[in-house]
């Protein structure tokens, strides 16, 4: 019961003035087809009394289809103007809708306008440029001082592996050395072997130079 009294809204009127144009629209359809069956029956009539030689029926009968003619094209103007209403109809109801969505959002703005502080907003705004500008630069300088402890450490490891490279071909060489030197135990004499030990002192200089490490 409460629904019969409700009051209508716009939607509302629009929905039933459309059903209502919809309704009008086929009506006229169904007009201008009972138009169209007599205006043939019409037709075939004049045909039969032009072939009987009954020019007065013809007349009569002539007549009478010039007059339907005129009311079916009647219905379509009628028909054009049935859905020009209807497009009205939809452009002012979406025109309304609009106004309405605009309304709301004019609203809207004014309540947030009311609330908004544009100074406080401003000085927000800086003070978060600012403390981001400041959170950059710390952590610029963070990264700056890692990447000195890192480049510091790769810089030692490099250098340990290639003193080690180093040390492991100075190795080679005097175990290579060492195996082509006479052994005490083959009647060389002391000397011998001494001479041979600087020898070998001489060369891991040299290797030494060579490589670039003094």
């Amino acid at each position: 019961m409460a629904s019969l009294f409700k009051k209508k809204t716009v939607d509302d009127i629009i929905k039933e003035q459309n059903r209502e144009l919809r309704g009008t629209q086929r009506a006229i359809s169904r007009d201008r087809a009972a138009l169209e069956k007599q205006e043939k029956q019409l037709e075939l009539e004049i045909k039969k009394m032009a072939k009987t030689g009954n020019k007065e029926a013809c007349k009569v009968l002539a007549k009478q289809l010039v007059q339907l003619r005129k009311q079916k094209n009647r219905t379509y103007a009628v028909s054009s103007k049935v859905t020009s209403m209807s497009t009205q109809t939809k452009v002012m109801n979406s025109q309304m809708k609009m106004a309405g969505a605009m309304s709301a959002t004019a609203k809207t703005m004014q309540a947030v306008n009311k609330k908004m502080d544009p100074q406080k907003t401003l000085q927000t705004m800086q003070n978060f440029q600012k403390e981001n500008m400041k959170m950059d630069m710390t952590e610029e300088m963070i990264n700056d001082t890692l990447d000195d402890i890192f480049d510091a450490s790769d810089e030692e490891e490099e250098t340990q592996d290639i003193v080690n490279q180093v040390l492991d071909e100075i190795g080679i060489e005097i175990s290579g050395k060492m195996a082509k030197a006479p052994s005490a135990a083959r009647g060389l004499p002391s000397a011998s072997a001494s001479s041979a030990t600087t020898i070998s002192d001489e060369e891991i200089e040299r290797q030494l130079k060579a490589l670039g490490v003094d």
